[in-house]
């Protein structure tokens, strides 16, 4: 009986690691970890899906994590470290503060993990003074976005008129950078004159409550920029409820979904697209690149298009 059971947990013994032992090929599978600001925007749940897309093509694993709020600094570096000590190969990130993420990327640099900042960029003489250093940048042009968007709202304003603008968060390097654009088209335009222009915090209900206090201080406002979609879908709620749908120009950013349905029934006039699903292929797509010894840009552009009701339906990739 004992010889009979020496046999049997010997077996187990060899079936149980046989079970645990990883494969070759996993255990040498390369990561690249993503931190996205979050997938409570349909925004980044498009990059992310462009990140998986990605590294399912190149054979590589792709660990995406998120914050629950778009401006949770702390939980995002948190995120990131996390990701640090699980070893990961790459490192992306879209920032939810172009300061704060700045320790994170020199525990990375520390570690040799290259670190890869997508959308959003990182305060470039802070992170020099801190020493630190970043491998790429992948994103479109705010500040091209931001002018586009302005001289769309001079052109259809015939030149002349009250202007206001939603705001993202205050310091947010990519409201920033749309709204100095904005400001830069609309200032070649001296009959044109920005009333009210005050922070929503890329929030739909403080888009919504922000421009109903603007449109009772400012009843003779004809347009408004919001420096992201969802701000601009709660100036569109703000402007119903006055009773005023269709009198006042409004123009997003991002053009995601439900702006396009938007304009497409009238009560949004323009978006400016961003791509973020190429934003995520590319980003992972150069992290692949970085692993097998490939040489990459500094900066990668990705593109950005001005969406309105005449090109709606023309293809764009989206």
């Amino acid at each position: 009986m004992k010889q009979g059971f020496f046999i049997v947990a010997a077996l187990c013994i060899v079936l149980v690691s046989a079970c645990t032992r990883r494969k070759p090929d996993e255990s040498n599978r390369k990561v690249v970890g993503f931190a996205i600001n979050t997938l409570n925007n349909p925004f980044f749940v498009d990059m992310k899906l462009g990140a998986e897309t990605a590294a399912s093509e190149a054979g590589i694993e792709v660990l995406i994590q998120a914050t629950e709020r778009e401006m949770d600094v702390e939980k995002q570096v948190h995120i990131l470290e996390n990701l640090i000590q699980r070893n990961v190969h790459v490192l992306c990130v879209t920032p939810n503060g172009s300061k704060e993420i700045i320790p994170a990327i020199l525990k990375a640099n520390a570690r040799n993990i290259p670190f890869i900042v997508v959308d959003s960029r990182v305060d470039q003489r802070a992170l020099k003074d801190a020493g630190g250093w970043i491998a790429s940048f992948v994103g479109s042009d705010n500040d091209e976005g931001g002018q586009l968007a302005g001289e769309f709202v001079a052109q259809r304003l015939g030149g002349k008129g009250d202007v206001a603008i939603l705001e993202g968060p205050a310091g947010h390097e990519t409201g920033d950078s749309r709204l100095r654009g904005f400001r830069q088209a609309i200032a070649k335009v001296p009959a044109l004159k920005v009333v009210s222009s005050q922070l929503a915090g890329f929030d739909r209900s403080q888009g919504y409550s922000v421009f109903q206090n603007i449109l009772v201080a400012h009843p003779a406002v004809r347009a408004v920029f919001a420096c992201n979609d969802l701000m601009a879908l709660g100036a569109v709620e703000a402007i119903a409820a006055a009773g005023k749908t269709g009198e006042i120009i409004v123009v997003g950013f991002d053009a995601i979904d439900e702006a396009r349905e938007a304009i497409r029934q009238g009560s949004m006039h323009a978006s400016i697209a961003q791509y973020p699903a190429e934003m995520g292929r590319v980003a992972v797509q150069t992290a692949v690149r970085l692993l097998k010894g490939e040489p990459i840009s500094s900066e990668i552009p990705t593109k950005i298009r001005l969406i309105t009701q005449e090109n709606l339906g023309m293809t764009d990739g989206h």
